[in-house]
């Protein structure tokens, strides 16, 4: 008698699923609603008032080798200089560290969360990420047009990348993290809100139909990433400009340490 399983070479492989239920990914977990990066862990908060606008500052800690490489007053001396009108509802400003499983799968300076849950309430938040400083990072020589521009700005930044065999690969140093996170990631994550701003919170009454705005909002959602990369990239590189003209940046970075200790601080998510 012929046995059947001897016919299927999918037996086995990922094909007919095997590893599926290990496959290595971000964990979800089932009884918890929240986002991986609304899953914070220790934590402070630091309030501070800005241009008549009330930021809160969330710093949550480091692992060991890992550091925010922006503190809060560097991120506030940025603050102070962008538009006021830019600010919309935007309230929190998280410094996070992400799991080892995050930094190895989804690697990011930084991020644009529209509605961000924080203490049972939500608001739109930008996240910026720490870095564990004794590891590296590659990307393949197989670079988009718009991955070539970006690891030319990387570069400008100070990153010192190497040509490998088969990557580029450059070793995270703080001065080009922070010059990359303040002076270009945090700027950008702006233009994302600001491109929001324009298409779905539209000037107009506070009694306007529930109906139009979620058509805007739908559209917003609707418009192509790559559309959404250049306005954001637009949107950073023209106050970037303003702000280097005006010689508001690049400034050495603020550490000042008795305001971290009264704002209950660790000195040791900061310093290396």
């Amino acid at each position: 008698m012929k046995n059947p399983t001897r016919r299927n070479r999918n037996i086995g492989t990922s094909k007919q699923g095997y590893g599926q239920d290990n496959k290595l990914v971000v964990p979800y977990p089932a009884l918890e609603m929240k986002s991986f990066y609304e899953r914070l862990s220790s934590y402070k908060t630091v309030v501070k008032e800005i241009n008549g606008h009330s930021f809160t500052f969330i710093i949550e800690k480091t692992r060991d080798n890992s550091f925010h490489s922006c503190t809060v007053e560097d991120l506030a001396n940025v603050l102070v200089h962008i538009p006021k009108q830019d600010y919309g509802e935007l309230e929190l400003i998280i410094l996070r560290q992400p799991t080892r499983k995050e930094e190895t799968l989804h690697p990011v300076w930084g991020r644009l969360i529209y509605s961000y849950e924080f203490e049972d309430d939500y608001y739109p938040a930008i996240i910026i990420e720490s870095f564990d400083f004794e590891k590296s990072f590659k990307w393949t020589k197989k670079l988009s047009m718009a991955a070539q521009r970006e690891l030319e700005r990387l570069k400008d930044d100070g990153h010192k990348i190497i040509m490998g065999k088969k990557f580029f690969e450059a070793k995270y140093e703080l001065e080009a993290v922070r010059a990359t996170q303040l002076y270009r990631t945090f700027l950008h994550e702006f233009g994302h809100y600001v491109h929001y701003l324009k298409v779905v919170e539209q000037p107009g009454a506070d009694n306007e139909d529930l109906e139009e705005w979620n058509k805007r909002l739908d559209h917003y959602h609707n418009i192509p990433s790559p559309d959404k990369e250049v306005f954001a990239h637009s949107y950073a590189d023209k106050l970037k400009k303003e702000l280097e003209k005006k010689a508001v940046i690049p400034f050495p970075r603020i550490v000042d340490k008795q305001e971290m200790i009264t704002n209950g601080l660790s000195l040791n998510d900061f310093i290396k």
